[in-house]
């Protein structure tokens, strides 16, 4: 059944029960406005200097390793991984080793080789210079080899010249 059978089969049923139906005689002219509910000012509540759920929290780069660490830990499919994946390399920065070891982890739990080997290709993609991501790829070594692993340049030796070259990404 499609999503879209799905939701027009909930939506009648929904409104197929009395205490869902729209009535028809309210009329926004005789709603009044209340007090603001959202409230612009600084005064009134305001979160902790330090609590990382203020919208204007500036997180740290510790707790951003521990809060990703702590999300790979806890993913159960493929879905939750490409999640996380995408938005912990969504940020400006380059994931440190103990997150890239979580998520590797997480994807050999999860059976998904493609994504692990993704995972370096998104490595390569963030770091600054070739000297930077062979960095990463030795620190992450034992990891790699502990969960089989391999790179993409591994392979695919003969398609990894070309790319470097610019001729896999249509360049001339």
């Amino acid at each position: 059944m499609s999503s879209v059978a799905f939701a027009r089969i909930a939506r009648a049923r929904l409104l197929s029960q009395p205490s869902y139906r729209l009535r028809t005689t309210t009329r926004l002219a005789h709603v009044k406005p209340t007090a603001a509910c959202f409230s612009t000012t600084t005064g009134g509540l305001r979160m902790p200097a330090g609590d990382p759920h203020d919208p204007h929290h500036e997180e740290s780069f510790e707790e951003f390793t521990a809060r990703y660490e702590k999300e790979f830990d806890q993913v159960q499919d493929v879905f939750e991984l490409q999640r996380n994946l995408n938005n912990a390399f969504a940020y400006d920065l380059v994931p440190s080793t103990s997150v890239i070891s979580a998520a590797l982890r997480a994807a050999r739990r999860v059976n998904d080789f493609p994504t692990a080997v993704r995972i370096f290709e998104g490595i390569k993609a963030k770091v600054e210079n070739k000297g930077q991501y062979d960095e990463y790829i030795e620190e992450l070594r034992p990891i790699q080899e502990e969960l089989g692993v391999v790179l993409k340049e591994e392979l695919f030796p003969d398609s990894m010249a070309g790319e470097r070259l610019g001729y896999a990404r249509g360049g001339s």
